[in-house]
């Protein structure tokens, strides 16, 4: 046999032999998947309806449980803590925390937290969250910098779920961390409402670099009280701060004043800028005959006359005639006329 031949049959062979490991690797894993399910069906027969009774306040049904085998534990957290997803109401959160501490479990999702795999943090995070065990918060605000991304997005969900004011000078300071989840930041900071405006405002006092997250995140919890900030960072002279102030005023309301800057902004050289101009005067029916403005912003760049066409919509009769005056247009002017018309029409 020459060498070319012995080589290609130790390839074969190779071959084989790693196809018939990474064939053994996905039935030994599917075997531990069905074994660990079964497992928990088991467990959850036995104790599910433990659990049942223990939130409804039967107190044997606790002790019950608090005499199931350490090995079961972290099973039985999982039926208990699960539902709270779905079922936010106080009183079965309450229930739950009083069991878990019968269970001891604050003290294995306290092991967890110091475990090596990173699944392990996850979970306790979410738990804890869930439960709103806020004497663990500083351990949660911790885990932020966790070096997992699965490990912070699980900090971030259990700080939203908590809602502990203790945690929200720290949820402000990090809504700019770009390692962290974009949409869980925003999420850990609306689920404290307007209690977050007056940190926003002052942090956005100093630190005018991260001007458009401000803007941002008032757009998503502030109130009128804001509405003067906002409206002087409209004069700012980078584009995406002032685009990020008018979306905020859009989503709190225009006053007169920020109403004028926002008719002076339509005819702003940056796009974003007349975009997000225009959508802040929806609903406007004050001074600045804003509709005859918005009107002439139809046939603009898409951005622009899209929001243009949806504020007029919102402005009553004197928006309603502007689009109809501009429907038998046959350029796009025409085009969101119609369409704006026609679905106020079906809305009705």
């Amino acid at each position: 046999m020459t060498d070319v031949s012995r080589f290609a049959t130790v390839i074969l062979w190779t071959s084989v032999a790693l196809a018939a490991a990474a064939l053994a690797a996905v039935v030994v894993e599917r075997a531990a998947v069905a074994l660990i399910g079964m497992r928990f069906r088991r467990i959850e027969r036995r104790y599910q309806p433990l659990i049942q009774r223990a939130l409804t306040g039967d107190d044997s049904a606790a002790g019950a449980l608090a005499m199931s085998p350490a090995r079961h534990r972290p099973a039985i957290a999982r039926l208990l803590v699960t539902p709270l997803i779905t079922d936010r109401r106080p009183a079965r959160i309450a229930r739950t925390r009083v069991i878990a501490d019968e269970l001891a479990l604050v003290a294995l999702a306290d092991r967890y937290l110091r475990s090596v795999w990173w699944w392990r943090r996850a979970l306790a995070l979410r738990a804890l969250g869930l439960v709103q065990v806020r004497e663990r918060t500083p351990a949660i605000l911790a885990s932020l910098d966790d070096p997992r991304p699965q490990v912070r997005a699980a900090a971030l969900d259990a700080l939203t779920d908590m809602r502990d004011p203790a945690a929200l000078a720290a949820i402000v300071v990090r809504f700019h961390d770009p390692s962290l989840h974009r949409g869980r930041r925003a999420a850990a900071l609306t689920a404290f409402g307007s209690d977050s405006e007056p940190f926003l405002l002052e942090l956005a006092t100093a630190d005018h670099a991260n001007r458009v997250n401000y803007a941002r995140a008032l757009g998503m919890c502030g109130t009128i009280r804001c509405r003067p900030a906002l409206a002087s960072w409209t004069r700012d002279s980078r584009p995406q701060v002032r685009a990020a102030a008018f979306e905020a005023l859009a989503r709190i309301g225009v006053d007169e004043t920020s109403a004028a800057l926002a008719l002076e902004a339509l005819d702003a050289d940056e796009q974003q800028v007349r975009a997000m101009a225009a959508y802040a005067l929806q609903g406007w029916t004050g001074d600045g005959n804003a509709a005859t403005h918005l009107a002439r912003h139809l046939d603009d760049a898409w951005p622009v006359a899209i929001r243009a066409a949806r504020s007029l919509r919102t402005m009553g009769p004197g928006g309603l005639s502007e689009l109809q005056a501009s429907a038998s247009r046959p350029d796009l002017a025409g085009i969101l006329a119609r369409q704006m018309l026609w679905s106020g029409a079906a809305q009705c």
